[in-house]
């Protein structure tokens, strides 16, 4: 008898099996190490099927970075469905979701931000460049624009980008440090909350201007 003609539910089901296995096996491994045949192995399957779902390595890479990329967009911007009109504050709270995104999500967050990876370039992504709800950064960067058009900064300060990545940089140092370090016993390491709060907390004062005493 034929194979059962799989419903669109069970392909997509298949599908995300499909990329759960290579992020985990990228991680696990790096991107280069990995190939087709060994992620149709992890997921039980025989690499003629992977290859019904993705063209070939780099059209799963390239999804799996788009797929991550959009759920931490969609889970941002839903932050903003009833924005602070503060854009400082915004700022808080935008840092905030970042982080609970990359300790809730350790291995997407490995992959995403802590990986090399080939072949990729804005123009094969399937999500849209500069769009807030599939682009973290361009949210990041517009919430840093509604703060600097709020004369938030310290005047010398005038650099969106500038701005935006360096409060990225800051965040993202103590979640890479939680997510590959939090065991070492050398360490005596405080509450990942103090520690996000504090960097969090340092890096805005030293961004704004100067409260009235």
């Amino acid at each position: 008898m034929p194979p059962r003609v799989k419903t669109p539910q069970e392909r997509d089901q298949l599908k995300k099996l499909i990329l759960d296995a290579a992020r985990q096996l990228f991680v696990e491994r790096g991107i280069e190490a990995v190939s087709m045949r060994e992620i149709a192995k992890r997921v039980n399957y025989s690499p003629t099927t992977i290859y019904l779902h993705f063209v070939d390595k780099n059209d799963l890479l390239q999804t799996l970075c788009d797929h991550d990329s959009l759920v931490l967009a969609h889970d941002l911007h839903l932050i903003t469905t009833n924005p602070n009109p503060d854009g400082i504050q915004q700022l808080r709270t935008l840092c905030l979701a970042y982080s609970r995104y990359a300790l809730t999500y350790p291995n997407h967050y490995r992959f995403m931000f802590m990986m090399p990876k080939p072949h990729q370039t804005k123009e094969n992504s399937r999500l849209h460049h500069g769009n807030i709800e599939q682009d973290a950064y361009a949210l990041l960067r517009s919430t840093v624009q509604q703060a600097f058009e709020q004369a938030a900064f310290r005047p010398e300060l005038d650099n969106i980008d500038l701005i935006a990545q360096t409060l990225w940089a800051g965040i993202h140092g103590v979640c890479a440090l939680e997510i590959t370090m939090a065991c070492d016993e050398w360490i005596a390491w405080q509450p990942i909350e103090h520690r996000i709060a504090l960097m969090q907390d340092n890096m805005i004062r030293g961004l704004i201007k100067s409260q009235p005493t």
